[in-house]
């Protein structure tokens, strides 16, 4: 196989510094937002719902001006900027809506960053190579969502359990990331070809210039997320059957480690196989995670579910990035990955605050039976989807 750009590995070393940092903040988040502040379990539902929400949200607006300016690279370094300099905020917060403000900033920043990102690994990549070079690049950045918990881990224990100065050391990866990112990434002689809305700002009249197929991509997607509630409920799952505080992290080691270990190869995969398949595959390995996760009553089975969480996400979160590139036209990618992730942050918004509100007023197993009943749709969605013929459809651009 021909080797993937070296854009593409630079990216994917931004990606994996930056989640170095991020995730290390945030497997000790939720434990620092219920124990330190004695935030409840709704407000953490609220908080990462909307964190999310508001980085899909950015993302619409910086995806479309990256088609409109043609340049995605300065777009990046204002997202990854943003998020660096607000990582010092987390240790510093004495509040609960200091939490909010710290999450909520870093988000938009990742908001700026996502679209523009994306749209960067189609400019850089040939067609033919779309599939492993999304899964390397989340290959990566997988691999620091596994190294910052694990760092948490030996942290947590080195500093004997303060969270405050572990969120410390989260700050110096952040900074290593951006200067990956600027000496490292070129961003390529953008060819002019034909931009659908005439070299005009996208406005919303123009949806129709993203074809049919890249809105069933989108709907099928939106449903897929319901399913996919923030991670923070992994963690609280696992403390709330027996999981130490300390140890809380390991469950974003154990997600992560089997994400990074299969997002390359299933990308891979998905430029050689028909995408309904692995979809499928991501689909019954989520309902079985949480089948675990909602008759769990000790650590173990919470420790294979999380495992089989990340081979779900391996599975499926490349593949639906290559399925956006190949059905959206190129002079619109930064817009077309724009919406598709304004959809999926409006889904983990509800998908997270009906996770909260379930576990409260009923309990962690109705959580997960929901989660279930959620992909079980998905799965009804993808085959009459495919019945279209779309989701099998080896489309060239």
């Amino acid at each position: 196989m021909k080797k993937l750009p070296a854009g593409i590995w630079a990216l994917g070393f931004v990606s994996l510094f930056m989640d170095i940092s991020s995730e290390l903040i945030h497997s000790l988040l939720p434990i620092f937002m219920t124990v330190t502040l004695g935030a409840s379990v709704i407000a953490v539902g609220f908080i990462e719902g909307i964190a999310e929400a508001a980085a899909a949200i950015t993302k619409v607006f910086s995806g479309i001006l990256s088609d409109y300016i043609r340049k995605r690279k300065i777009l990046a370094l204002a997202g990854y900027g943003l998020a660096a300099i607000t990582k010092p905020l987390f240790p510093l917060a004495t509040t609960i809506s200091w939490v909010f403000s710290a999450r909520f900033i870093d988000r938009i920043g990742k908001g700026i960053r996502g679209a523009p990102r994306d749209a960067l690994v189609a400019d850089i990549t040939p067609p033919h190579q779309r599939g492993a070079a999304y899964g390397l690049r989340q290959a990566l950045d997988s691999a620091g969502a596994f190294i910052g918990p694990l760092a948490a881990v030996v942290l947590m224990v080195c500093f004997v359990n303060d969270i405050r100065k572990v969120l410390w050391i989260a700050v110096i990866p952040a900074f290593i990331a951006m200067g990956v990112l600027i000496f490292g990434v070129q961003e390529p002689e953008r060819k002019e070809s034909p931009n659908p809305t005439g070299n005009r700002f996208f406005s919303i009249r123009d949806a129709g210039l993203l074809p049919y197929r890249y809105w069933l991509i989108l709907g099928l997607n939106f449903i897929f997320t319901q399913a996919r509630f923030s991670e923070a409920f992994l963690i609280l799952r696992a403390q709330s059957v027996g999981l130490a505080v300390g140890f809380a992290p390991a469950i974003m080691i154990i997600m992560n480690a089997v994400y990074a270990l299969t997002a390359y190869p299933a990308g891979i995969l998905t430029d050689r196989i028909r995408p309904r398949t692995i979809l499928a595959a991501g689909l019954a390995v989520l309902i079985a995670a949480d089948i675990l996760f909602a008759t769990a009553d000790t650590p173990l089975p919470v420790f294979i579910g999380t495992a089989l969480w990340g081979l779900h996400m391996g599975l499926t979160q490349g593949l639906f990035s290559k399925l956006v590139a190949d059905y959206a036209p190129a002079g619109l990618w930064g817009t077309a990955f724009g919406f598709f992730n304004l959809a999926t942050g409006i889904a983990l918004l509800t998908a997270s605050v009906v996770a909260g509100f379930l576990w409260s007023m009923v309990g962690a197993q109705a959580t997960f039976f929901a989660g279930a009943a959620f992909t079980a749709l998905a799965f009804i969605g993808l085959v009459l989807f495919s019945s279209d013929g779309t989701a099998g459809a080896r489309k060239r651009p």
